[in-house]
């Protein structure tokens, strides 16, 4: 859930889980926070995205300590 649909309103966020950098920053390249509050709010739906998918095969190769840029 987008922290500005929780913050500002005072509201519970909800479950919330922990991604690396790189993957937190794809997520904000590919979805907007709408699509993310309403069809991707679950880290199983975002795995099960098509380009999550091919990030997620590429990224799974990756030296763990090398800095990822992310491109639109």
């Amino acid at each position: 859930m987008p922290r500005q649909q929780t913050k500002r309103k005072k509201r519970d966020p909800g479950p919330t889980t922990t991604i690396c950098a790189p993957c937190h920053r794809q997520v904000h390249v590919l979805f907007s926070n709408k699509e993310l509050a309403q069809d991707l709010n679950t880290v199983e739906r975002l795995r099960s995205h098509p380009n999550m998918q091919k990030f997620l095969g590429w990224i799974r190769k990756q030296d763990p300590y090398k800095k990822i840029r992310t491109y639109r």
